[in-house]
């Protein structure tokens, strides 16, 4: 039976809780992701702070402030004022198919991965999303 282990993203990209939401924003757009982990100084597993996140974090775009303006004021806002805490998280020997039943029934878009408090990895949707399309080319393949 596959586990998280097994389609788990490792190493996987943090922050702390004292890091800004400049720092958030810029590390999304650099990596191309939309979940960031917020771990302790020790790696202990915190929090999460999503792309959606931010958005409502953002000030709106009809307030017309220029992007050098935006910068200072996510510069001054630290993680731990946006980021969610009650965030459920899997260990690696979880079996794929509890991940992914956690992640349809609580809308969730990924689940940090945990041994012992410490954050080891990641399972996203797009993890499972992989998955399916390499099933789906295995059964594409046979005759």
């Amino acid at each position: 039976m596959l586990q998280v282990k097994d389609l788990m993203s490792s190493p996987v990209f943090s922050l702390r809780e004292t890091d800004s939401l400049h720092s958030a924003r810029e590390l999304m757009n650099l990596q191309r992701i939309r979940h960031i982990p917020i771990v302790t100084i020790e790696n202990v597993f915190i929090g999460l702070v999503t792309h959606r996140d931010i958005l409502s974090a953002t000030i709106s775009h009809l307030a017309k402030l220029d992007p050098e303006t935006q910068k200072e004021i996510d510069i001054g806002i630290p993680i731990r004022e946006i980021m969610r805490t009650d965030i459920a998280s899997v260990e690696p020997e979880t079996s794929l198919k509890s991940a992914a039943q956690i992640l349809l029934n609580n809308k969730y878009g990924c689940l940090p991965v945990v041994q012992l408090s410490d954050l080891i990895g990641i399972l996203t949707e797009a993890d499972f999303l992989r998955l399916t399309i390499n099933l789906m080319d295995g059964l594409n393949s046979k005759p």
